[in-house]
Parts: structure tokens; sequence; C-alpha cells
């Protein structure tokens, strides 16, 4: 029965047997011992799997332990697929798994989570189940750019297979920050007709689908003249190079990330979407993390997506926001920016 090929859902293709080699890579003591961990020093760059030939990625867990208590910003994580020389996926560590700041805490979404218990520190194990495929060979990367060590404990999980069907996309996950936004001053009525000033989540050239993000703001400009929060931004997504108006115009941050009436309950893990980290929930000051996967609703584009969202309405507010993007698409990839040094990433207030 041909339709049984399209069925959907995450546990659709549950029941076929498929023909592969499920494999790990980890960092477990090959002494048989229980030093099950591996040290990654000061300045240090290490490649933490090199897989070779065709397969996909279908899990990826990490936990660490370090003195550094923002060693979730200043840890690195990059990706390369098929003998790539520039990576494919380059994010600070801690954001990749779903929340920002360089802190830990706990949520749990479908293709993300951190697990993580009151009063442990960065101490969290962090999963993601985004699948990662590859034709010619995969390689995972974690650099440590400042002075303390970082204990890190990690399982790459994936299946082998001959070969990868031509029309899988690579993932792709690349992290942004503006520090602070810069508020654009109106004169009148406050209009934004261009998007110009928009803060960038994404953007992307080549043919694939963006499947999603995690925003975080640190909204200390909350008391400016009309609203004490960052929410009344709109996003706006860009497909294929066009102008305004986009093919995909949002009402508001809590729209986009699929709340309403602002994020009155404070952190919640949905599937799809939620608030992985909440700061004052009263006038929305504070640190936030909020996540939206396009995992039913991906946004494809042939030629380039650029995916925006305003900081305030019309742009008004100057916060502090970063973001990761991810999407798929197919090789080769728009080269990233320089990713800022440690320093410059971290958090504006502990």
């Amino acid at each position: 029965m041909d339709e049984l090929r399209f069925l959907n859902g995450p546990l659709s293709n549950l029941p076929r047997i498929v023909h592969a080699k499920t494999k790990r890579v980890s960092s477990f003591d090959k002494t048989g011992g229980n030093k099950d961990y591996w040290t990654i020093g000061s300045r240090e760059r290490v490649n933490i799997a090199e897989i070779k030939g065709a397969g996909i990625i279908r899990h990826v867990w990490f936990t660490v332990s370090s003195l550094n208590k923002f060693c979730l910003r200043d840890a690195v994580l990059r990706m390369y697929w098929d003998g790539e020389q520039d990576p494919s996926v380059e994010t600070p560590l801690g954001d990749f798994f779903g929340v920002g700041h360089g802190v830990a805490n706990h949520f749990v979404s479908l293709p993300l989570s951190m697990v993580r218990g009151p009063g442990r520190g960065v101490n969290a194990g962090m999963n993601s189940y985004f699948p990662m495929p590859f034709s010619n060979g995969a390689r995972i990367e974690v650099e440590n750019e400042k002075d303390d060590e970082i204990i890190l404990y990690f399982h790459v999980d994936y299946e082998q297979f001959d070969e990868i069907p031509g029309d899988y996309g690579r993932f792709h996950c690349w992290w942004n920050r503006k520090n602070p936004c810069t508020p654009v001053e109106h004169i009148g009525e406050e209009l934004n007709t261009t998007g110009d000033d928009n803060y960038l989540i994404l953007y992307a050239e080549g043919t694939g689908h963006y499947v999603g993000c995690v925003l975080s703001v640190d909204n200390f400009n909350a008391f400016n003249q009309k609203y004490t929060w960052f929410g009344e931004g709109d996003d706006m997504i860009f497909v294929d190079g066009e102008k305004w108006p986009p093919s995909i115009h949002g009402t508001g941050t809590e729209d986009y990330f699929l709340a309403a009436w602002g994020f009155p309950c404070g952190e919640y893990s949905g599937p799809y979407h939620g608030v992985s980290l909440a700061g004052d929930t009263v006038e929305w000051s504070g640190k936030w993390s909020v996540y939206r996967f396009h995992i039913e609703d991906p946004v494809r584009f042939t030629r380039s997506i650029k995916v925006t969202i305003e900081h305030g309405h019309a742009n008004d507010q100057g916060n502090d926001y970063s973001s990761v993007a991810y999407w798929y698409q197919a090789e080769p990839h728009r080269k990233f920016p320089p990713l800022p040094k440690a320093l410059d990433r971290r958090p504006r207030r502990a």
C-alpha cells in the first residue's frame, strides 16, 4: 500500500524494518574503568566524533562540568559534513540545546531538551534528536575558549548506511547576537514597512527548509515609554529574495512562539514551542529563552531565506538579542560570519 509511505508524525516510521547498522561514538573509558569523560583543556579544540562513510546521526547527548560558570557560552560546538572545511553547525554549546545566556535550565521539547535539577549549576543532561545526514563522513568538534578546563561526557548515536538519498538536506545551525539592538527613533506614528532594522535570526542561500529557532532576550531595556516588554515585535520571513511585504508576516513575538497575551505562565515545555527560561513574568524584564520548531510546518526556500523579528514594536527597543537557527539545505551553504570571541558572547549580567 503506497499510501502508507506518506504517513507523518514522529512515531509513524517505527514499524518499518530498515537495513542499517546502529553505532555510537562516546566518551566511555576504554580501559574498562569509570573515567567516562574527556577533559578539554584551556584553549583546546577537540574532535569528539569522526565518522566515515554514509549515515544519519539520530541523537546527541552531552553533559559538562566546569569551574567556569559561563562554560556553556564559552564552549563552541561545530559540525562538518562530507569533508567540508567550513562548519554547517557553529554555536555556543548551551544555546544549541535550547537555553541561552550561558545558563542551564530544565525543559523538554521534541527535538531538544535539558535535564537539570535545582542547584546543579551548569551540570545538565543536554539532548538533540535532530536527524543529521551525511554521505561521506561527519565530524563533530568542541572548542573550549577560556582558561578553566571542561569535563565533557558525550554520546553520538548514528545509523550507518551504504548511501543516503540525494534529496536529503544537510543539517545546519547558526548562532547570532546583537548586544544591544539599536532602537529606531520614530517621528510620529511608529511604522515598519521594510523590515530592514529587524533582528536577524537567519540568512541562508541555497535550497532547503527552515525548521525553527531559539531566541534569547535580555530585556534590560524593559521600561521604555510605551511597553515594558519585548513581545510587540513581529516576525517577518523573506523567501527567495522577496522584498516587502514578506511571504510570512506575524503579529507579535509571543504569537510567533505560539503563546498569547505575553508569556503569562512563565516557563513551559511544549513539543514544538515553549519558554525554556523565563525572567520576570510581571514586567517581562530579565533573561528569557523561547523556542519555536517548524517540525510540522517547515518554511521552504529554493534560493534564499531571511528570518527576522522586530526588537520591540517597529524596532523601538534596545535589548540584548541572541538566537540559534536550525535548518536543512543542499550543500554548499553560505559561509557563516566569524563567531564573536568568548568574552563578546557572555551575558550582560551574571
